[in-house]
């Protein structure tokens, strides 16, 4: 399995006067995959920052196929393609609970030394733990 999921429902505060999510939420659903896909590998960002790497976002792009309303039941799908090296790459699928493509999306994040702000290889304790789980 080269993925990891989280399913949650939909809260009235995520929705716009139409009464379907906001397009900005996405970007916090895709957050919310990334920190999943992390756990599943027994990686806590929180500790990625004490130790010293911070991986913010330097791309993002997202396709709105359909939309998602309060309360409804959605999952977020996120996957790497290849191994990280400076940079990391996620695919994302967003569902419905009836397993329609609600958003697709790509980020891209970089590895960043905290102390320095400068760019750094992907740390060997993360890269083996995503060649063992997902390749």
């Amino acid at each position: 399995m080269n993925f990891s999921t989280i399913s949650f429902r939909v809260r009235y505060a995520e929705t716009d006067q139409m009464g379907v999510v906001y397009h900005g939420n996405y970007l916090q659903y895709l957050e919310m995959g990334r920190v999943e896909w992390l756990r599943a590998l027994g990686i806590s960002y929180k500790q990625m920052e004490e130790d010293g790497i911070k991986l913010p976002v330097i791309s993002v792009n997202l396709k709105y196929l359909r939309s998602a309303a309060y309360d409804d039941h959605i999952t977020v799908v996120t996957k790497i393609k290849k191994l990280p090296q400076v940079k990391i790459e996620f695919d994302y699928e967003i569902k419905s609970e009836s397993g329609d493509i609600l958003v697709e999306a790509n980020t891209v994040l970089a590895f960043m030394d905290i102390a320095t702000n400068k760019p750094i290889r992907c740390p060997d304790s993360l890269l083996q733990k995503i060649e063992k789980t997902y390749f």
